[in-house]
């Protein structure tokens, strides 16, 4: 068999050269980072094109890939930068793209077809739909999104062999309660988008939850209700390996050089381990010897786990690798490194402390102290070790008994040397009298030959074999080492020193050339110029209203909407949601005809013990459908439904558009982190029809765990869950009450706390090329859907007649047609 550990990618992060170093001498097989602007983290340090070709060449000379990170939505005006950024990367030796917009990806296969697309986790491909959309795109890689199972990364990954991709999925690091590519939160509160890069992390701030029908905040175990803890799978690397999987991904493209040496290092040892202890088994089934290997209790060492700890931990999770979801995925305490548990403050006198410390402490550690009053870090300075105590000067005051935890361990700091790891050559020098001075050296499948000058006799003192080998195989500042060096002379032999030094410079020198030309020797093509389909005519603007319940559908229908669309859970029988929360009477008059389903976006099977719902038993040949992930909307498109893409597909560009169009799709629906301008832009040669939310709640946040569970853990039964019965609250310091709805699949739905209203800017947004209206009634009871429904359709009718004067809604937002988003 294939040894599953010993073909498993290690994926490391990079946020800059040392980090990349770290990854690189630590044992990584791959190595993502960012370049400039268009990538996830544009909070790191990230690389620009003029040290781009020097990371590739570090990497590929110790045969390591390097992906590039273009992971964001990609805005209209950005496109073609984005496009020249990717073909500039690929001249300087990025092996592959890691790309989140459909656009982009596709435009970069017609562009650069030797370039490899790894699709995003940003892409949102939880499923055999997604994976087989994005294979359709060309793409070589998908990663999958974090709340995947160990079950669906094997069915998902087995997929992806299918139709000749690889597969990578998350196996350490932060893990976002959203699932990613669908937040808003950080955009629609502070105006940073996580979806371009710069989330400010919201979800890390204290909150508290509330059930409107009770005065006082839910008991709950802390006070940071929208923070998970961090992803670690050392212990389940085992059967993560069985699955088939490609690649094992570590978050960490902002953190230090030190956490990505030990986090990778640690993974490196233990795969190797297991690589190790597999290929002893013989076993032909990976599975197999997954259970072997677990019986036997192979992984990781309680040190190794200790090392994690300290380089950075909000305390440890499996994640939803073995189908939990629970509040044990959560930390709830606190939402920053939590380190590890040190000792406690034995004596605090005369400006100095003494702790009893459980390991061993170092100078340079950074300690954090809990006190009574809070606490606080402190770099360990001018310490005294004896006997299990340490003592050190601390102005700050502490009280004996105080907990202490390490959050930074000196020891484990790294060290750069931008020469290592060095690599082997095998090396094979001719000193023949009469005969050029021949130098051969061969590594990483190159080979090359030197002929120095010719070899002389010794007219005075001979060059022995030990010195001839000596001066040859004194390296220096190089990154090779020899592996082994042959020196073949003759008796007599008269050679200057520095001839043996030049020819191998020279050689080493050509070796480079040779393990990089294959990179070097890239050529950009000139791109092709991009046929486009003729821009979409212009319609008549209509109204739709997305309704949760048959009551609010009825209404938005009497007050003039064109078309309701329903969610597929909610047209379930017992679904019926008013104003968020579960509600049997408003089901008593049925949903009226011709309704238009909407899928989930999320539609794979819920983890809770309820019968899994196949939302696609609604969806039907011949009728539209709004499809809410690119995996959905490929399906539906080859199944021959009328297709209409939901905002949560980030469509934010040309590229895309045109992709839509191509597929046949009815109709965009806009992202609302587009500003007026750039839906001006798109709407010029958009080529496919353009919809737009304009009235109701916007969703901030998609999340698998419930937050319904902080106020205590429940059965997961979620289609008989009380919790829902009742609408319920996150609340900020400030005071703003953002909405939590739980659907029938257990996944929570958190809306923004402020109503989005941008009804009296209809003139301006039909002008801009939106042929449709959206009215987002979840949060909505009849009469306020009624009032919202007949004020958008007020404002179109309105503004058909060249009228502008429909007055703003006070207390409402125009959401980011105006500020944008960073």
């Amino acid at each position: 068999m294939t040894n599953p550990y010993r073909n498993l990618e290690l994926l490391a992060p990079a946020g800059n050269m040392t980090c990349l170093h770290a990854a690189v001498q630590a044992g990584a097989d791959a190595v993502y980072l960012g370049c400039e602007d268009f990538n996830a983290r544009r909070g790191a340090d990230n690389f620009t094109l003029d040290n781009l070709a020097e990371a590739c060449d570090y990497a590929h000379l110790r045969g390591v890939n390097i992906y590039m990170t273009v992971n964001i939505a990609v805005i209209a005006d950005e496109a073609s930068k984005a496009l020249e950024l990717v073909r500039q990367a690929w001249r300087r030796g990025v092996d592959a793209f890691i790309i989140q917009d459909i656009g982009l990806a596709r435009e970069v296969r017609r562009v650069l077809p030797e370039a490899k697309v790894h699709i995003s986790t940003q892409m949102n491909t939880h499923g055999v739909d997604g994976v087989k959309a994005v294979a359709a795109l060309g793409a070589s890689r998908v990663t999958f999104a974090r709340e995947l199972t160990l079950l669906e990364i094997a069915e998902a990954s087995e997929a992806a062999h299918e139709y000749g991709m690889t597969a990578e999925c998350f196996g350490h690091g932060a893990l976002c309660i959203c699932y990613s590519g669908q937040c808003f939160m950080s955009s629609l509160i502070g105006g940073r988008s996580a979806n371009r890069g710069m989330c400010a992390q919201a979800c890390r701030l204290p909150y508290s939850l509330h059930n409107a029908a009770v005065r006082n905040a839910l008991p709950s175990p802390g006070e940071h209700l929208l923070s998970p803890k961090d992803l670690c799978s050392i212990d389940a690397l085992i059967e993560l390996g069985a699955t088939g999987v490609d690649s094992v991904k570590i978050e960490g493209r902002m953190k230090s050089s030190e956490y990505v040496s030990t986090v990778v290092g640690v993974y490196r040892a233990v795969l190797d381990r297991l690589a190790k202890r597999c290929d002893e088994y013989g076993v032909e089934d990976p599975v197999e010897a997954a259970a072997r290997l677990r019986e036997e209790g192979v992984g990781p060492t309680d040190d190794e786990r200790r090392m994690l700890t300290e380089a950075f931990s909000r305390g440890f999770t499996e994640g939803y690798l073995k189908g939990r979801r629970g509040n044990d995925i959560m930390s709830y305490g606190r939402p920053n490194n939590r380190g590890v548990f040190v000792g406690r403050v034995a004596q605090a006198k005369d400006g100095y402390v003494t702790v009893s410390a459980e390991t061993e402490l170092h100078e340079g550690d950074v300690l954090e102290f809990w006190t009574g009053k809070g606490h606080f870090a402190h770099t360990l300075e001018g310490a005294t070790f004896q006997g299990g105590q340490c003592r050190f000067p601390l102005a700050k005051r502490v009280g004996k008994g105080d907990r202490v935890f390490r959050v930074r361990d000196a020891s484990l700091a790294f060290s750069d040397d931008a020469f290592e790891p060095r690599i082997g050559v095998r090396a094979h020098a001719s000193l023949k009298i009469g005969e050029p001075l021949v130098i051969e050296a061969s590594c990483l499948g190159a080979s090359v030959r030197f002929e120095g000058p010719v070899v002389e006799a010794a007219r005075t003192r001979a060059v022995s074999s030990e010195e001839a080998y000596e001066h040859i195989d004194r390296l220096g500042n190089t990154p090779f080492f020899f592996e082994s060096l042959e020196v073949d002379i003759d008796e007599g032999v008269g050679i200057g020193f520095s001839a043996l030094h030049k020819a191998r410079t020279q050689a080493l020198k050509r070796l480079e050339e040779a393990v990089l030309a294959g990179y070097r020797e890239r050529k950009v093509p000139k791109a092709p110029q991009h046929v486009r389909v003729a821009p979409a005519m212009n319609r008549p603007c209509t109204v739709v209203a997305f309704a949760t319940n048959p009551a609010c559908a009825r209404a938005a229908k009497r007050a003039g909407a064109d078309a309701i669309y329903v969610p597929v859970l909610n047209y379930r029988r017992g679904e019926a949601c008013v104003a968020g929360q579960l509600s049997t009477t408003a089901e008593q008059a049925g949903y009226p005809g011709k309704c238009v389903m909407a899928m989930p976006v999320v539609d794979k099977k819920p983890m809770n013990s309820d019968p899994a719902f196949d939302v696609w038993e609604y969806a039907k040949p011949g009728k539209p459908l709004f499809v809410e992930n690119f995996g959905q909307l490929a399906r539906a498109v080859d199944e021959g439904m009328l297709v209409e893409a939901g905002p949560h597909i980030p469509l934010t560009n040309d590229y895309s558009l045109q992709a839509m169009a191509d597929m046949g799709v009815e109709r965009v629906w806009l992202s609302p982190e587009l500003t007026l301008a750039q839906i001006e832009k798109l709407g010029e040669k958009s080529p496919v029809p353009l919809g737009l939310t304009v009235s109701g709640y916007q969703e901030l946040m998609i999340t698998e765990h419930c937050l319904l569970m902080s106020q205590g853990p429940c059965d997961q039964r979620c289609g008989e869950c009380a919790r829902r019965k009742s609408p319920h609250f996150l609340e900020d310091r400030k005071g703003y009450q953002f909405q939590v709805v739980t659907d029938s699949c257990g996944r929570s739905h958190l809306y923004n706390a402020v109503q989005l209203d941008a009804a009296h800017l209809a003139c301006k947004l039909i002008a801009a090329g939106v042929s449709a209206f959206m009215v987002d009634t979840t949060l909505m009871n009849v009469e306020q859907t009624t009032k919202a429904v007949s004020r958008v359709v007020r404002a179109r009718d309105i503004a058909a007649k060249g009228d502008n004067s429909l007055p703003k809604a006070e207390g409402c937002t125009t959401g980011h047609l105006f500020r944008g988003v960073q």
